[in-house]
């Protein structure tokens, strides 16, 4: 391979894999490079917390491409050795093997890392996050066998994990410190949606609680001990407190770092030849007129795409709107949207709450902010232009089943 005229994507999750197949789609025929620290091929994540891991998903359909697709492409796959450091100055990156690559254009696609749990007895075993695809088969293991599972957070992973352990049989206890699951991203009034769901299926959620210790017995977990002394016995825990974007050697390197590689609208960061995208990547929102790390499927399925194709030299804006989604017992819901730190100033719903088939708008001087559709479907585009039109909209109209979300929009 000749020096520094590699394509390199350093990641080989679904933002890598995506990013390497628009390189090709879009007629680059010079070396594509792509690096993961894990052994499997590139796969997607959320079949880890719901189909995969309820077991109504088979494994391979977890992956991005067939195993032949890389070589059919000529795309060097190389896992097992992940990007440790960055040299730009040199066009260059160091892997853990210690060997050296030199590259024209580099894609940061290196995802994200759980949050451990500070607290004494966070690493025995029987403690749990999810993150890859070993962690989601560990935990297909740990449902069979236990009884009793306490989830550490209330958050898309703690709750998507704790109905597939109910799902399995276990009797689950929610830990969530702040007073509602989800409280910070929904706000009260939908986050006592998902409360109301879990503990309809029997769920125990304790909410305003703070973990001290993870006891064990002989090296294994046996329970979480609390804030005011009580204990909870537990077969398993997982943690699911949130994660941290796989940024050091970006920083190391003096790339601009601010919860995450911070990259403008084209996906390209402080050094021009130099792009990140997906978990990794603080991007800036035309849109929105802010910086954002948005850590889900969606993002890591487009994002790339638009940094491959700038990477090309291709005019390109990234301005999709956040999207994310989640499966939980009988409930599907979709949230197309941001709402800022500034928050909203009220919420808006159409359709039957009680029976958990409405759309709940997010709402700030009367323009929608979010949008989530739960157990209605085929509205994500009329919500998604709401939300971008920036305009007003006239919130008893907004509510009214009659009135069609299409006709709403400016």
């Amino acid at each position: 391979m000749a020096q520094n005229t590699a394509f390199i994507i350093a990641g080989a999750g679904l933002a890598g894999a995506k990013a390497a197949e628009t390189l090709r789609a879009e007629g680059f025929d010079g070396p594509v490079v792509l690096l993961g620290d894990e052994r499997e091929r590139p796969y997607e994540r959320p079949p880890l917390s719901k189909g995969y891991l309820l077991g109504t998903s088979e494994k391979e359909k977890v992956y991005v491409h067939p195993p032949q697709w890389y070589a059919e492409h000529d795309v060097d796959l190389r896992t097992g050795n992940a990007v440790t450091a960055l040299d730009p100055a040199a066009h260059e990156v160091t892997l853990a093997d210690g060997s050296r690559l030199g590259y024209a254009k580099l894609l940061l696609a290196t995802g994200s890392t759980p949050r451990p749990l500070p607290v004494p007895g966070a690493d025995l075993d029987g403690v749990h996050t999810l993150r890859r695809l070993a962690d989601s088969d560990r935990l297909k293991e740990v449902f069979r066998s236990a009884s009793r599972v306490v989830v550490v957070g209330g958050g898309w992973i703690g709750l998507e994990t704790t109905a597939a352990a109910r799902a399995a049989g276990a009797e689950v206890t929610v830990l969530e410190s702040a007073p509602l699951p989800l409280l910070g991203l929904l706000g009260p009034e939908v986050a006592q949606v998902f409360a109301d769901l879990h503990t309809g299926h029997g769920v125990a959620l304790r909410c305003g609680t703070q973990v001290t210790e993870i006891t064990g017995t002989g090296g294994a977990v046996d329970g979480v001990r609390l804030a005011d002394g009580t204990r909870i016995a537990a077969d398993a825990v997982i943690v699911g407190i949130g994660i941290t974007p796989n940024s050091e050697p970006a920083a190391a390197a003096g790339l601009k770092v601010d919860n995450g590689v911070v990259v403008d609208e084209r996906l390209c960061s402080s050094h021009p030849d130099i792009y990140a995208a997906g978990d990794v990547a603080s991007a800036y929102h035309p849109l929105l007129g802010r910086h954002l790390r948005v850590e889900h499927w969606a993002n890591a399925l487009h994002q790339p795409k638009a940094a491959a194709r700038a990477m090309l030299g291709r005019e390109v804006r990234y301005d999709r709107l956040p999207y994310f989604f989640t499966d939980q017992y009988d409930l599907g819901m979709e949230y197309t949207g941001y709402v800022g730190p500034e928050g909203y100033d009220r919420v808006v719903f159409r359709g039957d709450r009680a029976a958990r088939e409405f759309i709940a708008f997010w709402l700030s001087g009367g323009r929608v902010l979010a949008g989530m559709n739960v157990n209605v479907w085929d509205v994500t585009d009329p919500i998604r232009a709401l939300v971008a039109s920036g305009q007003a909209v006239d919130p008893e109209r907004l509510a009214d089943t009659d009135v069609p979300l299409e006709a709403l929009v400016p």
